[in-house]
């Protein structure tokens, strides 16, 4: 297992990134350039296969082992009242997930997607986080290896979704951290807050903003103390997934805030990732414009649990099966020449 002993070597690591590989992405691009189709018709298509060729480092790109991660956690700031449903539920959830009976277990299967369920420490709560760090450093980097260890080495593609009762909470601090605006621009209704809930939940963040002021500098540090297990996973599954180039489609609002601080470490730390859809939970669309992410699709959806990474990844296989399976212009006989629009001159 691997074992991260500090803030500062944690650190060290994220800043050590290898890079992709262009000459994959150009071979992409240069076989788009011979399909049978207008340049450029098939839009966004066209760019998910050079990314993935990217990271992958093979012309075509594969998918033929894809793995989702749902990585499961409890927090104790449901006690404050910020959540709709009580933390026991987080343990119900991951025996439906065993079970099969969760929206992810029918979108792995639709999409040809191989899920993994990882609960970590159900059983101990975070703390209060308006009162204590979330999680000591150790315990962080306890749950940020065990995310780092479920990337395998094999996987063409991993998707990343979480399951934890009173985790958007987390997910509005951690943002409300790196980016300002504090619990009023973060918060959402989550599992379905009414407007008391809404209310106490935005002021539970200020008061987390407050009791950790000192540590605003510093993004691990922040993701510590207002996060939890299974965004601290997430965080290192994501890093996991770039130090061995593999690309990688995160989830929603939860998913987004836990890799967050790797992206103020180092600017192009998320480079290997997309953004699978937009939520519906408040901050989602602002926070993937602070960093920079494009959503693929926008279906109104804030469920979690991978559903929306999932939905994603069709759309991606939609897009390698175009460009694996197009003929080219050569192939099918038709001109790649557009036909002239201008009328020819009269002879004089």
């Amino acid at each position: 297992m691997t074992n991260f002993t500090s803030f500062a070597e944690l650190r060290a690591i994220c800043l050590d990134l290898p890079s992709g590989h262009p000459a994959a992405s150009a071979a992409v691009a240069q076989r788009e350039a011979t399909l049978t189709k207008p340049p450029r018709s098939l839009g966004r298509l066209e760019d998910i296969v050079a990314w993935l060729a990217h990271w992958q480092g093979h012309a075509p790109p594969r998918l033929d082992r894809v793995d989702i991660l749902v990585f499961a956690g409890n927090h104790g700031v449901t006690r404050l009242g910020v959540s709709a449903y009580p933390a026991e539920v987080t343990a119900q959830m991951v025996a439906n997930f065993a079970a099969g009976g969760a929206a992810i277990n029918q979108l792995a299967r639709a999409a040809g997607a191989q899920l993994r369920v990882i609960p970590l420490a159900l059983d101990a709560p975070t703390a209060d986080f308006t009162q204590h760090p979330a999680l000591p450093e150790q315990e962080f980097l306890l749950a940020l290896a065990a995310g780092y260890d479920a990337v395998s080495p094999e996987c063409d593609l991993i998707c990343l979704g979480e399951m934890g009762i009173g985790n958007t909470t987390a997910a509005a601090a951690i943002a409300a951290a790196l980016f300002g605006g504090g619990g009023a621009r973060w918060a959402g209704r989550g599992t379905g807050v009414d407007d008391g809930g809404l209310e106490r939940k935005c002021a539970v963040i200020d008061r987390a903003l407050d009791r950790h002021a000192a540590l605003l500098h510093d993004p691990l540090a922040i993701a510590a103390a207002v996060g939890g297990r299974e965004l601290a996973a997430i965080l290192g599954a994501t890093l996991a997934a770039r130090r061995q180039r593999i690309p990688l489609l995160l989830d929603g609002f939860v998913c987004t805030a836990a890799v967050a601080p790797l992206a103020k470490l180092r600017a192009d730390t998320l480079a290997h990732t997309l953004a699978g859809h937009v939520s519906a939970e408040a901050g989602h669309r602002m926070l993937l414009d602070e960093l920079g992410l494009v959503p693929l699709v926008d279906l109104n959806m804030r469920l979690g649990e991978a559903s929306g990474a999932a939905v994603a990844l069709l759309v991606l296989r939609a897009a390698l099966a175009c460009h694996t399976g197009m003929a080219t212009f050569g192939e099918a006989g038709v001109s790649d020449k557009p036909a002239d629009a201008t009328e020819p001159k009269a002879a004089s």
